[in-house]
């Protein structure tokens, strides 16, 4: 696979990790550097591991799951976007009682931004692309999206407050109805 297609694919895939890190940062919810770092490096080693797990499955497990990951991706994230629509309706809620760079939401993330990232695997096995590079640029390109995302999410966060955890909750909504609506069209 070529440099140039391994890099497209790779932003196609960061977008959603992107959008979510946009919408967590605009929330306040990660302002520390380690928990931006955090977030933005799980985010790219499930990006990466996910296209890796897609390849090693190949054909068998596709079949099994694509008639239902879309929908497991806008439960997610449909979940985790009306808690912070919630929260910011509500002056005194925080959308989160725990930090969501730790424990079950951020395993709840990166599997909802990733399971793209399992289907492109599986194609690239099926028309016999080599996996490892493609991979490692998969997950440096969402990592890198993903912390420019929390930074720019925490400065609009911090400029429009709570409006902007209601536009990032809607945001997560909508980017799981367009991943349901994709799959639904193609």
């Amino acid at each position: 696979m070529e440099l140039a297609t391994s890099f497209f694919i790779a932003v196609s895939l960061a977008m959603d990790a992107f959008a979510v890190s946009l919408g967590v940062g605009t929330a306040g919810l990660a302002k520390e550097l380690r928990t931006k770092f955090r977030m933005a490096f799980h985010f790219g080693i499930f990006q990466a591991l996910m296209t890796v797990v897609g390849w090693l499955a190949g054909s068998t497990v596709s079949n099994l799951i694509k008639g239902f990951d879309h929908w497991i991706a806008l439960a997610i994230l449909g979940a985790v976007g009306l808690n912070m629509v919630r929260s910011g309706l509500n002056p005194e809620k925080e959308c989160y009682s725990t930090d969501p760079s730790r424990g079950k939401t951020l395993i709840m993330l990166c599997v909802a931004t990733s399971l793209d990232a399992l289907a492109v695997g599986m194609g690239m096995a099926m028309i016999h692309t080599p996996v490892l590079k493609p991979a490692l640029m998969i997950g440096l390109v969402c990592l890198s999206l993903s912390g420019i995302g929390l930074f720019a999410g925490t400065k609009l966060g911090e400029k429009f407050g709570k409006r902007m955890e209601i536009l990032g909750g809607v945001i997560l909504i909508f980017i799981g109805i367009e991943i349901v609506a994709s799959h639904l069209l193609a």
